[in-house]
């Protein structure tokens, strides 16, 4: 019997995580790790008492098809999951490391190197998954600059 990597093992939690998500177009979830133990976790989904994506909380939510072009001709009403894994993490984030369902966006991005997180990965959806079904994992180092 072979145990999963550390590394296969946050990215899975990361994927459970996604589940919890109501948003009707993506489902995403983060987890932040420092000294291999979970400090935080994360999904996407509007704000605490607010309606969710399926019940007209999000301009975005009842959208089909392929987004614009124009990113805020349909503003999204959700906190991403690296944000609110970061804001429940508060200070500790710093020195941390996030595993992700997604590649983070931009806004994200700045989100992650403000709270000095170290290392950041991701499942790699463009590459193509291997007899297990297991994708590769992209990499970014924050404190290398930003990513996009």
């Amino acid at each position: 019997m072979t145990r999963p990597t550390w590394q296969r093992t946050w990215l899975e939690i990361a994927a459970v995580m996604a589940k919890r998500s109501l948003c009707t177009r993506r489902q995403v979830g983060a987890v932040l790790v420092k000294d291999n133990r979970v400090i935080s976790t994360g999904y996407n989904g509007t704000p605490p008492k607010q309606a969710e994506c399926f019940s007209g909380g999000c301009p975005r939510g009842g959208l089909t098809g392929p987004l614009p072009e124009d990113y805020h001709a349909h503003p999204c009403a959700g906190i991403h999951a690296e944000a609110n894994a970061l804001l429940r993490a508060g200070s500790v984030a710093s020195g941390a490391v996030l595993y992700c369902t997604h590649r983070p966006c931009p806004q994200c991005q700045n989100l992650i190197m403000g709270a000095g997180v170290d290392d950041v990965y991701w499942l790699d959806f463009a590459a193509s998954e291997d007899e297990c079904g297991i994708r590769d994992v992209a990499w970014w180092a924050p404190r290398d600059g930003r990513l996009s």
